[in-house]
């Protein structure tokens, strides 16, 4: 019998940029908190345990979500990265197996389909991680998705490490992830942090697995509308009108 999916949902980011001292997830899209529709969407996808990971004012994202059956918290004392947010969540997810769906708590678009095909792939190619992607006709400040002559995953090239061609990649990193958890604790045991932030970061962990020969894949399932990011208040905005649309 398969094991049931677990999730990880990253929500320990500040809402600096947003001129707020909140947790950036519990910023309101139209009238509930971002990290809201996260949860809802990976429950409706079939995932019913998940740890959320909680930094800055985390006692705000546990009394939010206090209500949510199945949803255990880690903390993220210090802002180290993604790589090391989920490295805060082995002792929840301690003596587990299965694959471990991973999300940013900050998607309010995130949709229920796209995160079942993520699922149904996984479950069907059975990879050490899967990644979900999306085609972006502008993908200006995202993570180029790079495949190899087969058209199998190759890398994840960030925007300021492309060269001309690789950015000229429509194919774009969500940070939607889908990892068999003892690669995923393989691959975060290889991370460090060696570059500017001095930070881990979750997106080299598909890297170290297909480096170490495992099998990495990409699906490119994801919709568009998956790929509006909140950084800004402008940005916000732009979420709320894409959510009423589609609301319709």
């Amino acid at each position: 019998m398969a094991t049931a999916p677990r999730a990880i949902i990253l929500a320990a980011g500040k809402g600096k940029r947003m001129g707020s001292d909140l947790p950036k997830v519990l910023l309101p899209v139209c009238g509930r908190a971002m990290v809201r529709y996260v949860v809802d969407a990976v429950r409706e996808a079939g995932v019913e345990q998940m740890v959320v990971v909680v930094g800055h004012r985390g006692e705000l994202v546990r009394q939010e979500l206090a209500d949510e059956s199945g949803v255990t918290f880690a903390e993220q004392k210090e802002q180290l990265g993604t790589g090391h947010a989920v490295m805060m969540c082995r002792e929840a997810l301690a003596s587990r197996q299965g694959p471990v769906l991973i999300l940013a708590g900050d998607s309010p678009m995130v949709q229920v389909s796209s995160l079942r095909s993520v699922l149904s792939e996984f479950a069907a190619q059975q990879p050490a991680c899967l990644l979900g992607t999306a085609t972006k006709p502008d993908p200006t400040g995202l993570g180029r998705i790079v495949r190899d002559a087969a058209g199998g995953f190759h890398a994840i090239v960030e925007e300021k490490d492309a060269t001309p061609d690789e950015r000229s990649v429509t194919e774009v990193n969500m940070s939607s992830y889908v990892f068999q958890y003892a690669d995923l604790l393989w691959a975060l045991d290889q991370l460090t942090a060696d570059n500017a932030q001095r930070e881990y970061y979750l997106t080299d962990c598909p890297g170290v697995l297909k480096a170490a020969g495992k099998k990495v894949v990409a699906v490119n399932v994801l919709q568009p509308c998956e790929a509006l990011s909140i950084n800004t208040p402008v940005e916000l905005a732009a979420v709320e009108s894409e959510m009423k649309k589609l609301s319709r």
